[in-house]
């Protein structure tokens, strides 16, 4: 299986709006049926009722039972959820039965609670990364509180309706509470977002809208929990399913030699004596083992990976980095010394000349951080965005959103609107 990792356009984009029109579910097999959303929801039958994989987005729960209802069998004897992001388990409480079973890893609880109580500080930063990909209504439904019937430590069993359902937990891929439900009479791996929005490429360790951290450690010892399953079919967050166990087997390989690769390089850097900024820039993958960075990407992952081992003192910002007053204190010093914002913007402006575009955004902060309204800085900006926007290729998601608002936010203040969108 392979994947054009030189697409121009966002994969993950295409994904989670992949249900924008969806007239009917889809039958992945006689008994699978899916039901695609920003994270898919996915319906199993069984010949004594019904078990659902995830329910789909708050905004979209109604409209994916619906999909789903003409495939109903049977009650709906237990909801599994995957991970306690709401795209995958906001349809809770349109879907839920009496008598319907909710099941969750053991740490759902507290990592959903958390999520909801700090959405005014998580909400503003999903919005800007995601705000003009996912339309939402104006009074969009509440995120459910999801009140699971059981919690699954390690591993967790049952049957229904003749079929084997086996809970394994499989943490660190997008959350520390994932699950990974195996059917191990038809070979078929339910694995969320484990693996990302995006198959076969680079995990997304820590997000830029924020959340906690995952282990890279934990990341590959869930990885090769599935790929010793030998799955036959494998059945994502996103996207269709992946079919073959051989196909299947060689994909999760080469993600496991890549991770690794990126996980050892990193370390080998830091015996090394070099920082983190350096192996950001310089650690690649191997054309080999090359897998998408559509989500997450490789340089992010070293920064994680760095933090993991060695924490959040980095020595070269020295003693300065130990306390809570930030570079930015000195910004009216710095455009005092170099003789006024004009010095500052005309130097970044060569840089970004010189294809040096992180090097003027460096200067045009400081400038801006002591004259806020510079509108020779904020234009000289805009065009080190734009060229980094450029330069990115627009195939990560996180990435091109991120420099889009910016160029956005760059237009208005210059009284320009939105026209760079």
């Amino acid at each position: 299986m392979t994947i054009d990792t030189t697409e121009k356009t966002p994969p993950l984009a295409s994904l989670v709006l992949a249900g924008d029109g969806q007239a009917e579910a889809v039958a992945i097999t006689d008994f699978v049926f899916m039901a695609k959303d920003i994270s898919n929801a996915y319906l199993i039958t069984t010949s004594d009722g019904d078990v659902m994989v995830n329910t789909g987005f708050p905004d979209n729960g109604a409209r994916n039972l619906a999909l789903l209802a003409p495939h109903r069998t049977g009650p709906l004897r237990a909801i599994v959820l995957t991970q306690s992001h709401a795209d995958h388990f906001g349809g809770v409480d349109v879907f839920k039965e009496p008598g319907t079973q909710i099941i969750v890893q053991e740490r759902f609880p507290a990592n959903s609670h958390e999520m909801l109580s700090m959405q005014s500080y998580f909400g503003p930063r999903s919005r800007k990364l995601w705000g003009s990909t996912v339309k939402r209504p104006a009074s969009p439904p509440p995120i459910p509180n999801v009140v699971p019937d059981v919690l699954v430590d390690r591993d967790y069993a049952f049957e229904q309706g003749g079929r084997r359902f086996e809970l394994i937990s499989t943490p660190d891929g997008e959350t520390t509470d994932a699950l990974t439900v195996w059917m191990p009479q038809e070979r078929i791996a339910f694995t969320g977002n484990l693996f990302g929005p995006v198959f076969l490429s680079m995990p997304f360790l820590c997000t830029i809208r924020g959340d906690k951290p995952r282990s890279v450690r934990s990341y590959l010892t869930s990885l090769d929990r599935v790929r010793g399953l030998g799955a036959d079919l494998l059945i994502t967050g996103h996207g269709e399913p992946i079919r073959g166990a051989d196909t299947i087997r060689t994909a999760l390989d080469t993600m496991h030699a890549a991770v690794s690769y990126v996980r050892d390089e990193t370390i080998a850097g830091m015996k090394a004596g070099k920082d983190v900024h350096t192996l950001m820039r310089e650690i690649a993958l191997p054309d080999a083992i090359r897998i998408g960075e559509f989500h997450g990407k490789v340089s992010w992952a070293v920064r994680t990976i760095w933090e993991e081992y060695s924490g959040w003192f980095h020595y070269e910002d020295g003693t300065a980095g130990l306390y809570g007053v930030p570079r930015s204190s000195i910004d009216a010093d710095l455009v005092e010394l170099a003789g006024g914002a004009d010095a500052l913007v005309a130097r970044a402006q060569s840089k970004v000349d010189a294809e040096r575009p992180l090097e003027a955004i460096h200067l045009l902060d400081i400038a801006l951080g002591a004259a806020p309204g510079d509108v020779a800085a904020i234009a000289v900006k805009k065009a080190a965005l734009e060229s980094l926007l450029a330069a990115s290729g627009g195939s990560n998601l996180s990435e091109t959103m991120w420099l889009k608002s910016e160029i956005r936010a760059a237009d208005e203040a210059l009284g320009a609107g939105a026209g760079s969108s």
